[in-house]
């Protein structure tokens, strides 16, 4: 089969984020199919963006075909990103002989966070006789109206409602990273018997013997804690006001002195140096902030750890459900997981392997770390075991990647 993935953000394990496309097409690569990515040149996402002078460059990464696109840098969400997306968007229309050059797409799949490109793929799906396949990461325009306050009458808001509604009634399939997401799509006009949920998983391979070392700044932090035998809550992840690190701050002012529990949040974001400033402002002895690693590190960095945390969206987002990758890769580490979510779904409630409390519980949540820093080791290792073993039976990437292409035959 011939894929043509679209996703304006995709990225690489030489690049960073997004790594879903990378993941899937990786997959369908090894199984014998041939994979086309088309994405932007330049994502805030990246921690790695292309260098390149002329319009289009074409790369091979892992067999897949890469097609980047130039498009403008960026900060933030303002006119600059806008300027991005329609550059992307042009040049998806401009460059469509190249892009499709020496292949006959037999699916052609929209990928973007946002709706727009639905319009272009949806074009050379039909030009191609493929099947046009709009994957949902999340639901916009709902996001930026919830999470940015923005009136549904304004026209950014309005033109992506138009591309919402385009792509529920024009899709062959539509693929949700969010369990209830149909709950919404309905309501737009898209048939159920079109709609497949395929969250995101986890790559085996990155879990084996060979896992790469984090940094000696990370390593010396970690060994110093635990030769002062300090029970360590750790966040892994971006810093930014919606990850909900400020409960987290709160926590530890709770615990500040039980001397055996110790706090680390790896990372960077908008929020940090603000959040470093806070936790030096209340006082908190038992906080230390380290930069983030690469997703390389990841791994050996959270199996150091012993108990890990999390805080999800607290707005109606999360009645639709929530695909993060920080939970996989938690869940993956078999430690124990603290997650503030609204989610009735939620994959650490299903597999047993942590504790669930609604957003703003403190104490609740200060109680439950003092019983987990208790416990002897095995138990704790019960508890983190049920998590890596529900990933590996439901949601590996090899696994996604099949269920998906089956869905494709169809």
């Amino acid at each position: 089969m011939k894929i043509l993935l679209i996703n304006h953000y995709a990225g690489s394990l030489n690049h960073g984020m997004e790594f879903r496309p990378y993941y899937m097409s990786r997959e369908w690569v090894k199984t014998g199919h041939d994979v086309t990515i088309v994405a932007a040149s330049f994502s805030h996402l990246r921690q790695k963006n292309i260098e390149m002078q002329e319009d289009i460059k074409e790369e091979y990464i892992d067999g897949i075909r890469y097609i980047w696109l130039k498009t403008p840098a960026y900060n933030g969400n303002g006119m600059g990103r806008i300027k991005n997306i329609l550059s992307f968007l042009h040049k998806l229309y401009k460059y469509e002989k190249e892009i499709n050059r020496d292949i006959a797409p037999d699916v052609v799949i929209a990928s973007s966070t946002y709706p727009l490109d639905s319009y272009p793929a949806n074009r050379m799906a039909k030009k191609h006789k493929a099947k046009f396949v709009f994957e949902l990461h999340d639901l916009w325009p709902m996001s930026p109206m919830v999470l940015g306050n923005m009136s549904k009458w304004h026209p950014f808001i309005m033109v992506m409602q138009k591309a919402e509604d385009y792509w529920c009634r024009n899709a062959d399939l539509v693929v949700s990273l969010l369990p209830d997401a149909y709950k919404h799509l309905v309501t737009r006009g898209m048939p159920m018997d079109k709609y497949v949920v395929i969250p995101n998983g986890i790559s085996p391979d990155e879990w084996g013997d060979d896992k790469e070392e984090i940094p000696e700044e990370h390593k010396q932090c970690v060994i110093t804690l635990k030769e002062n035998n300090k029970f360590i809550v750790s966040y892994v992840g971006g810093h930014a006001l919606s990850c909900g690190l400020d409960m987290y701050l709160d926590v530890a002012d709770k615990l500040l002195d039980v001397q055996k529990i110790h706090f680390v949040f790896v990372g960077q974001g908008a929020e940090k140096n603000r959040l470093i400033e806070r936790a030096e402002n209340m006082g908190l002895s038992n906080v230390t902030f380290l930069p983030p690693v690469s997703k390389k590190c990841v791994p050996r960095l959270l199996e150091m750890m012993d108990l890990l945390v999390i805080c999800g969206s607290d707005t109606p987002l999360s009645d639709y459900g929530e695909s993060a990758n920080k939970i996989r890769d938690y869940m993956m580490a078999a430690k124990p997981i603290i997650h503030c979510s609204r989610v009735n779904n939620d994959i650490v409630s299903l597999s047993g392997c942590g504790f669930i409390f609604r957003h703003g519980e403190v104490d609740m949540i200060a109680n439950k770390i003092i019983e987990l820093s208790e416990m002897d080791k095995e138990e704790i290792s019960e508890i983190g075991q049920k998590g890596k073993s529900y990933i590996l039976q439901k949601l590996t990437y090899p696994l996604l990647a099949a269920k998906f292409i089956d869905e494709l035959k169809k």
